[in-house]
């Protein structure tokens, strides 16, 4: 189906953030058989950075029941490395989707370099108002993305229209535990998300009532931050490790304001992560 124009003007804060951080990425996170931006879920199949990356994945296909043959949208795809893995592992046909341009680029570059072009296709689109056709998809898969929408419930709709009936939907997302925070857990909590390209996260029953109001059964909303801890607090050691060279370097006018706030963004979130002002959630439901 020929793709709806795309308004990059509207996710330009977005688009500026993954570009700018781009060089960050790679070199802190990204490794060469995973082309991850996610967190890594740790656990006694995978006590190692790259092994928790794909572990992610690994867990959320298996929640999500991913079958070979299935036809997958990875709502903000990044890289594509979970379009990879899901290729590669579960044999899934996937289509990704992100607002950035490059990422697109990118992710199709690592699909012909894997030779999987004819089970992966990217495009730059947006999750919330996508150009596809009703009933396309037996999964929506969306890691770590849902949080950079500004309206969350029109994502629970999209991908309820987009999913065949009995179709599964699959969300990992920061997630907070209540809205207001207490003190000045707000200003806390948004001092990382903001810095991150990032307007706000859902409460648990905001997920729940948007996934309901979408029309979505059999809701089911985990805390897997057990998991996630260990990569949560690598990033902030990472960050912490090469805070003095990024003042340096961003008072010399080497690195830009984005670039800048990443790390302190990538520092900020373990701080409000032990002071309970979010968790990390993952997130099952049904199109019946």
């Amino acid at each position: 189906m020929e793709q709806q124009p795309f308004d990059e003007s509207k996710f330009r804060e977005l688009i500026d953030y993954y570009d700018q951080t781009r060089f960050d990425y790679h070199i802190a996170w990204v490794g060469r058989e995973n082309q991850a931006v996610h967190f890594g879920f740790y656990d006694h199949q995978a006590g190692q950075h790259a092994e928790a990356l794909s572990n992610t994945n690994r867990v959320l296909a298996d929640l999500a029941g991913i079958q070979p043959g299935q036809r997958v949208l990875d709502a903000g795809c990044g890289k594509g490395g979970s379009c990879l893995w899901l290729a590669r592992h579960r044999q899934a046909s996937v289509v990704g989707i992100s607002p950035v341009a490059s990422q697109v680029a990118e992710a199709r570059q690592n699909a012909r370099s894997a030779g999987l072009e004819q089970q992966l296709s990217f495009h730059q689109a947006d999750y919330c108002n996508t150009p596809f056709e009703n009933a396309s998809f037996d999964v929506i898969w969306a890691c770590e993305s849902l949080c950079h929408a500004s309206d969350k419930e029109a994502f629970f709709h999209e991908a309820y229209r987009l999913l065949r009936p009995g179709g599964r939907l699959v969300v990992a997302e920061y997630t907070r535990p209540g809205r207001p925070l207490p003190g000045i857990g707000e200003t806390v909590l948004l001092s990382w998300l903001n810095r991150w390209a990032i307007p706000d996260i859902n409460t648990t029953d905001e997920h729940l009532q948007q996934a309901q109001k979408a029309g979505f059964q059999n809701i089911g909303i985990w805390d897997y931050t057990r998991y996630t801890w260990i990569s949560l607090k690598n990033l902030h050691k990472i960050a912490r490790r090469w805070l003095w060279a990024d003042y340096l370097l961003y008072g010399l006018g080497f690195r830009s304001r984005v670039q800048h706030h990443n790390i302190l963004g990538s520092i900020r979130q373990f701080h409000a992560l032990e002071h309970g002002l979010w968790y990390y959630a993952v997130i099952t439901a049904g199109k019946p």
